[in-house]
Formats: C-alpha cells, structure tokens, sequence
C-alpha cells in the first residue's frame, strides 16, 4: 500500500513533518486554513498549490484556534476529519494541524519554497510571507472562486 492509499499516513505531527520535510528534495508547496466544509474554492486553491512544487503540505487550524478565531459554533468537522477529507486528496502530500491562531511557527519549522493562499488574502496579509521570501521562497495567491464560502454555506443550511 502506498502512502496515497492510506489518508492517515499523511497526517504528521510537527516533529514527523520536519524530519519528512528534511528528507525531501524538490519544491515544498504550503497552504494553510480551516477547511471545515470543503468546497469548490478549497479544491481550486489546493489544485493550484499543488500546480507550484513537487510536494504539498496542507496546514490546517486545531479546533481550538478555530473557535478562537471564527467563534463557538465553529469548526463544523473536527481537526481530525478535516485533515482525514484532506489527507485523501490525491493533490495533498502531508496535513498537519496547527494550535496556534496562525501557522508562523510551522512555516518557520517547515520551511516551504512556496506559501499558499486564497485569493480571499493580499500578498502583505499573508502570515509567513516575509520569511518565505527573506529565505528565497515564493508567495502566490490563487484567485478567488466566486460564489464559494464555508460561512455562506452554513448561512444557507440554518436558513432551511
């Protein structure tokens, strides 16, 4: 069995991540978010991730720091189902959780030639930008996929 038939294989603590991260040649492609309710959006901007590097490491907000950044009745999923949808992406290499209300810390230990992110974000708003670059790495920002939000969603769903 290969690694990309087992989604739980791909789900790393800090210190495993490192040590794959350490053993990896090519570019490291990181991207980071909730991911409670994942939409065509997410697949847009985990596919064009992907699209920049040999590797993709998804990094994905505990459940603690998503209420502590999105309030009490969030996450929707758990952090264990959210990187379990994840980690059985084809595009996704590595998922790893984050407790922290912003993954700086991971970056700096993970090191990524490409950081990752929406379009919902500017190149100066995105958290680890400036040490991505400082080391020589790049920043990209997929566009936006319209029409597509976890919290319209769940908007929409109390609304019935």
């Amino acid at each position: 069995m290969s690694l990309a038939d087992d989604p739980v294989r791909k789900i790393m603590g800090w210190d495993e991540a490192r040590r794959w991260r350490a053993a990896l040649t090519g570019r490291v492609v990181l991207t980071n978010g909730v991911f409670d309710l994942l939409h065509p959006g997410h697949i847009d901007v985990l596919l064009g991730a992907r699209r920049h590097g040999d590797v993709l490491v998804v990094a994905v907000n505990s459940d603690d720091s998503v209420r502590r950044l999105k309030g009490p009745e969030r996450p929707v999923r758990t952090a264990a189902e959210r990187c379990y949808v994840l980690a059985a992406l084809e595009m996704v290499d590595a998922v790893v959780v984050f407790d922290q209300d912003t993954p700086l810390e991971l970056i700096v230990a993970l090191r990524p030639d490409v950081l990752v992110k929406g379009g919902d974000y500017t190149e100066a708003a995105i958290v680890g930008a400036r040490e991505v670059r400082a080391s020589g790495g790049e920043v990209i920002v997929i566009p936006i996929t319209p029409g597509h939000s976890t919290t319209s969603t769940i908007e929409r769903l109390r609304a019935h």
